[in-house]
């Protein structure tokens, strides 16, 4: 595909593949319910020594519906593969916009390999106890060829697969909800751990960054939104189900183990039994077959986790590629599929050469690399959607605008500043979320990473105002946008 012209924004991906219900598929799998619920909640107990996990699931949901606002609102606006890296270069300036590009690509791109030690270890282990003993890495590299087989296939293709792999996994989730409630320890059930005290008590803020990694995926809606059937409304429908399910689910899910162990138990429950605490409630009382299907389904969780994320980075470098930040033979699609080609490639390569230096280190692949990993990618998005409530209100007040000021201006301040509060919680406690001692030079050597890379984004961008004035005026104007030299154009607008 040759270079755009001037200003001239044009490489498109497939369009009107997927409504309402896939983008909320692809969301909530980003956020693999089963491997947060089986996983993430019992190790925020474990690490965290904080009760309530459930009630700071409850309370992210709430600041996420928040941001949600004018978030939707943006998405009314702009269509871009490159969602926040977009938002924040239309709201704060090209150079931020590059600047947040860079750490989105770092952050999702850790997610996304990060997940590969999860699934190799949890897959292996599930192997070894039927009497079949593969080594890890060999798994994470089966799912990286199928995860790479997929990444090049029609969005909707993987949609109706990442649909099934979620129906099943939330249906036995909600089994098991079922039969943890009504086997409460003691034989009374406690609401103690969803109580809003539960804000209040010491190292909440682990616990509410705990919370948030469970969330990361969030940007899918807008991410796919070129590829979705009418985006000004079903972006809006799909986030704000998503967010609805996901903190709902977690809750009650997190809730109800508490419940079955009791909650002044639950902390020592968990860092006794880990990501078998779940199955080891739910398995006295239902066939041993259920317990197994609800096993495999946490391994297909990772799974469709890795291949929502896949998607994720492929559209974000397309995004750059298209508007020539980066190379532009990342924007590059199949001409039958419409699939980011480049993108997804250069993930891939990327994911397997990363796999490679784990196995030739011999490192742990649950704590080095699916634990430390995947945490700071979360704090990567994090840090996007702190800048992204930012850019949010500075977008409307530069700009006319038929918002009223709850959508324009209220909301995304106040999640500006609930997320700020949690951005700074988090990286205060950083040692905790990793495990290691508070001297540990790891506990800002990750944090230090997306600053880098901030700063490389934004020194890259002023490099382009300068050298290659054309590639800078276009700069996240995404899909067939006009720039005119030294104006700041307006966002590619969808019909009313």
């Amino acid at each position: 595909m040759s270079s755009a012209p001037n200003g001239v924004v044009n490489a498109v991906l497939a369009r009107g593949k997927i409504g309402t219900p896939y983008l909320v598929f692809f969301v909530i799998c980003a956020a693999a319910p089963l491997t947060v619920i089986a996983g993430g909640a019992t190790t925020g107990w474990a690490v965290t020594g904080v009760t309530g996990i459930p009630v700071a699931y409850l309370a992210v949901a709430a600041v996420l519906g928040l941001f949600s606002v004018g978030f939707v609102a943006m998405s009314r606006r702009i269509v871009n593969a490159g969602a926040f890296y977009t938002y924040v270069a239309q709201g704060l300036g090209k150079p931020a916009g590059v600047g947040a590009a860079f750490v989105a690509v770092a952050g999702y791109n850790a997610m996304q390999i990060g997940l590969y030690g999860g699934f190799g270890a949890v897959l292996s282990g599930f192997l070894a106890n039927r009497g079949t003993n593969i080594p890890w890495w060999l798994c994470a590299y089966a799912a990286w060829a199928i995860v790479a087989f997929l990444g090049v296939l029609r969005i909707d293709v993987n949609g109706k697969i990442l649909a099934c792999v979620l129906l099943a996994e939330i249906a036995i989730a909600l089994v098991y909800d079922a039969v943890m409630v009504t086997h409460p320890a003691d034989g009374t059930v406690t609401f103690d751990t969803i109580a809003p005290g539960g804000l209040l008590t010491a190292g909440i803020g682990a616990a509410l960054v705990t919370a948030i990694t469970g969330f990361v995926g969030f940007e899918s809606t807008t991410v796919l939104a070129e590829e979705a059937r009418d985006p000004r409304r079903t972006v809006a429908r799909a986030t704000y189900i998503a967010v609805a399910v996901i903190g709902v689910l977690y809750g009650l899910s997190a809730w109800a183990m508490s419940v079955a162990t009791g909650p002044d138990r639950v902390v020592e429950a968990a860092t006794e039994q880990g990501t078998d605490l779940m199955f080891n409630l739910v398995s006295p009382y239902v066939w041993s077959e259920a317990v197994t299907i609800g096993r495999v389904l946490f391994i297909t969780s990772l799974f469709a986790a890795l291949l929502s994320f896949h998607h994720t980075v492929a559209r974000y470098l397309f995004a750059l590629g298209r508007e020539r930040v980066l190379p532009s033979v990342l924007a590059r699609t199949s001409r039958r599929t419409m699939a980011p080609v480049a993108g997804s490639l250069t993930q891939t390569v990327l994911a397997a050469v990363v796999l490679a230096g784990y196995v030739w280190f011999d490192a742990d692949p649950i704590v080095h690399l699916f634990f430390w990993i995947t945490v700071t990618g979360g704090l990567g998005v994090l840090i996007l959607m702190v800048v992204t409530s930012a850019a949010v209100v500075s977008f409307f007040a530069k700009r006319r605008h038929d918002e009223n000021m709850w959508r324009a201006a209220i909301a995304p301040a106040l999640a500006a500043l609930a997320l700020g509060a949690i951005l700074v919680l988090t990286i205060q406690q950083f040692d905790t979320l990793l495990g290691v001692e508070p001297t540990s030079p790891l506990r800002w050597l990750f944090p230090a990473g997306y600053a880098t890379a901030a700063i490389l984004g934004l020194l890259w961008a002023l490099y382009l105002r300068r050298a290659r004035p054309e590639v800078y005026d276009a700069i996240g104007l995404g899909v067939e946008a006009k720039t005119l030299p030294h104006q700041h154009a307006e966002p590619t607008r969808l019909p009313a």
